[in-house]
């Protein structure tokens, strides 16, 4: 399995480079159904840094203008197979899980809030410090 555990199940596994490719596919989808109301989507999380243990779900961010607005996503997300769950306890994000068993996290935020900014910055610091990255890796094997 590329992708996807079932629900409340802690599993991980290696780096898999195939989940650029799944991230691009579902971009592209999620582009041609909101395209228009979004300002930018990014790969994040785990699946997105090379070499990293990780739970086998792709986070997917999505920048928005403004928090309220991207209330109007949440019936055209739906129809694409995600399920909406709120807030799940961090303030101004939109969150859905896709999949029977959870293959996809998207996560609606701000462009300019410090949520979306920290993604971007985590994963992009992980990415540039392999060293990093793999003290990280194993203190995902401690926790889990």
């Amino acid at each position: 399995m590329i992708l996807g555990l079932p629900y409340n199940i802690l599993q991980i596994t290696i780096y898999n480079p195939e989940w650029e490719r799944l991230f691009e596919e579902e971009k592209q989808q999620l582009q041609s159904v909101i395209g228009n109301d979004i300002l930018d989507i990014q790969h994040i999380g785990s699946t997105a840094i090379p070499d990293v243990l990780t739970i086998p779900i792709l986070d997917i961010g999505i920048g928005v203008q403004n928090f309220e607005a991207a209330s109007l996503l949440i019936q055209p997300l739906t129809q694409m197979g995600y399920a909406y769950r709120g807030e799940q306890g961090v303030p101004k994000r939109h969150f859905f899980i896709k999949g029977n068993t959870e293959t996809h996290h998207l996560h609606i935020l701000e462009i300019e809030s410090t949520n979306w900014k920290n993604y971007l910055l985590f994963r992009d610091y992980l990415q540039k410090n392999p060293d990093i990255a793999g003290h990280y890796s194993k203190l995902k094997i401690i926790l889990i």
